[in-house]
């Protein structure tokens, strides 16, 4: 939100669209950054189902603003930050201060989404298949989607993260 508290100052979402890549950039989101402007970005949300809506709009509309990203790793990387935000609701507690921690770099065609929480009973890893289950396919889905993801234990929480498009920074850094 601008200070007028009208997205993009009075733009509609129709209108932002319409820009180039450029002319987006210099829009400020919910989050008070210039989308596009920066190849890292970090996000605290609330632990709350509203914030997994808010953090795909947030990832999309960074990743869009950028010109040198393909369609499809911006689709992948939507999903993807989605399941990781879920499952961290649902399988695991709140960082101290009750938020949940996105961070996500971009090093195009790469694009690496990490997801922190105050960690949960067990380590996150993909279930088995199993085909009459009313859940469990969250981190096959991004297992699917990523070129690699891992899970990333610390002494007061845990991060999961994925890289779209190509290698981790982790291996190639």
């Amino acid at each position: 939100m601008t200070p007028d508290n009208s997205p993009a100052g009075g733009l509609t979402s129709t209108d932002a669209m319409r820009m180039g890549g450029a002319e987006r950039r210099r829009l400020v989101d919910e989050q008070g950054a210039v989308p596009g402007a920066d190849p890292t970005r970090t996000i605290r949300v609330a632990w709350d189902p509203a914030s997994v809506a808010e953090v795909r709009r947030i990832i999309v509309t960074d990743l869009q603003a950028r010109d040198d990203l393909p369609e499809q790793i911006i689709d992948e990387a939507e999903m993807v930050a989605s399941e990781l935000v879920t499952n961290a609701l649902r399988h695991a507690r709140p960082l101290h201060d009750g938020a949940l921690r996105v961070h996500w770099k971009v090093k195009p065609p790469v694009v690496e989404i990490e997801v922190t929480d105050g960690g949960g009973e067990t380590v996150p890893k993909a279930a088995p298949i199993a085909l009459w289950a009313s859940s469990g396919r969250g981190l096959r889905i991004v297992r699917s989607l990523a070129h690699e993801w891992g899970v990333v234990p610390a002494r007061n929480g845990i991060t999961v993260w994925a890289a779209l498009g190509g290698p981790s920074r982790r291996r190639t850094s």
